[in-house]
């Protein structure tokens, strides 16, 4: 395959922008001296436009060059539409949901907290087992989407580019925890909003213009454009659905949730972080359409690069390189940050004698060992859709039962639990196997998500005599480091 770049030219520049990133986190980090609670939650230390800043950056992660377009080729209009308000609605949500938990929680450190506190070991170990999953194969795509990129652009081995990668985002955040992560998103967005921009020009100028387009689809593929199109407006609906039920669950977001120094300046960066993702993930999704109009060849998962890439002079190219680091980096130490947090709380739980300097040392050990396994799996270039949407299934289910005891206090583990488990049950039984199409995805969401609706409505009925829960109680349980 010819591509624009020489190995060790692309080599060179994609280890040049990395160590620039990492110095830069590292720096801040070294005039920023953490306690554990900085570490994990950098509380109470972001104005809106900070949080505004480091959410978009985490929410616009390498995948957004490759999956919106991809959806766009067999989805069209619609599904792009709904999955750029998929990818609004879980920041939207956390409007709400961020408010309740700073004011039940307000020296709260993540969402399993609440779950161990809230329902008891039975619902926190299922649900913090589904977070860490989730946030694994979020890294793992991560590192694989910069690797696949830069076997575009140039003959690199997949298995350097993620070892280079990986290893400059562990750097850096396991010396600054979410401090050096956020400093690094609000560097990285400067980066990634000018050159997306740009690249929607350049790749607009090259295929001509949105009119040639759509002239070509309407002779080739008119359901593309037709908004009403059903099989569109299925995979619009399932995109917003998963993305919803899953977003709430990422403890990334939850960590910028105490970050805010108030309530009010969180829900300002939420709000416009997740207004602001929209147009990027819906002018992305139109390259897809493009990439079906002009047919390039290539795989519908590289629409966007097999339009752009092959009409491109090197040095246009070669803006790939910082802007897709950009995208991974500003998403992965997200991820790293929130697995750090996870360790460090829930160490602190479970080795209450432990003091800080041990529990920091503990969750930069473990998110070193996960890396290990991200790296190898990013390396073979495997899709991990089927286990992305193996995780928003379960996400799905436990939906529900997590987030209504924010308000009820008849709702208890027990409800919880059960209702969790029967969505589970019932979202499995429509869920497509891995050698099936995805056409029942919808309806295997749906039900994951209602039937816990459900099943609390009869336990409410049959388990008259309970006790209720004290939701003032909650931030009692909290630990303080």
């Amino acid at each position: 395959m010819n591509t624009p770049l020489g190995t060790t030219e692309a080599i060179c520049w994609l280890v040049v922008f990395s160590a620039l990133f990492a110095a830069a986190g590292i720096l801040y980090a070294r005039r920023h001296n953490e306690d554990l609670d900085a570490f994990v939650t950098a509380r109470n230390t972001q104005g809106p436009i900070a949080t505004l800043a480091t959410l978009l950056a985490s929410a616009l992660g390498a995948w957004i060059l490759l999956s919106p377009a991809e959806s766009a080729t067999w989805g069209g209009m619609s599904a792009v539409i709904g999955y750029a308000l998929g990818s609004m609605s879980p920041l939207v949500a956390m409007l709400v949901l961020g408010r309740r938990m700073r004011e039940l929680m307000p020296h709260g450190h993540s969402l399993t907290e609440y779950l161990i506190a809230r329902y008891g070991r039975p619902l926190y170990g299922l649900t913090l087992a589904v977070m860490v999953f989730y946030v694994f194969i979020e890294l793992t795509a991560e590192i694989t989407a910069i690797s696949m990129l830069m076997t575009l652009l140039a003959p690199v081995p997949m298995g350097l580019t993620a070892v280079i990668v990986m290893g400059t985002v562990l750097l850096y955040t396991a010396v600054g925890g979410l401090q050096a992560s956020i400093f690094t998103d609000k560097v990285q967005i400067i980066i990634i909003v000018p050159l997306l921009l740009a690249l929607v020009a350049v790749g607009w100028h090259i295929t001509g213009g949105p009119g040639p387009v759509s002239e070509r689809l309407m002779q080739k593929a008119p359901h593309l454009l037709y908004l009403g199109d059903l099989a569109g407006l299925k995979a619009g609906a399932t995109f917003f659905v998963a993305i919803l039920l899953t977003g709430i669950f990422h403890q990334g977001s939850w960590q910028r949730v105490y970050a805010a120094r108030s309530v009010a300046d969180m829900q300002r960066g939420f709000l416009l972080g997740g207004l602001l993702v929209v147009p990027f993930i819906f002018l992305m999704g139109m390259f897809g359409l493009a990439w079906v109009a002009l047919e390039p060849g290539g795989e519908a998962s590289v629409a966007l690069f097999a339009v752009v890439i092959p009409r491109v002079v090197p040095w246009v190219a070669l803006a790939f390189i910082p802007l897709g680091l950009s995208l991974v980096m500003s998403s992965a130490d997200t991820a790293i940050s929130a697995i750090g947090s996870i360790i460090a709380v829930d160490g602190a739980r479970l080795m209450p004698q432990a003091s800080q300097a041990r529990l920091l040392r503990l969750s930069r050990g473990l998110v070193l060992l996960l890396a290990i396994p991200v790296m190898i799996v990013a390396a073979q270039g495997f899709s991990v859709l089927y286990l992305f949407l193996l995780a928003d299934l379960l996400c799905a289910a436990a939906a529900f039962p997590v987030f209504f005891g924010l308000w009820s206090r008849r709702h208890d583990g027990v409800d919880a639990l059960l209702g969790t488990l029967a969505g589970l049950a019932a979202g499995l039984m429509m869920f497509p196997r891995p050698d099936q199409p995805m056409d029942t995805l919808l309806e295997s969401f749906l039900l994951a998500a209602l039937v816990p609706v459900a099943v609390t409505g009869v336990l409410r009925l049959v388990r008259r005599n309970r006790t209720e829960f004290r939701l003032e109680s909650l931030d009692d349980s909290v630990q303080r480091f």
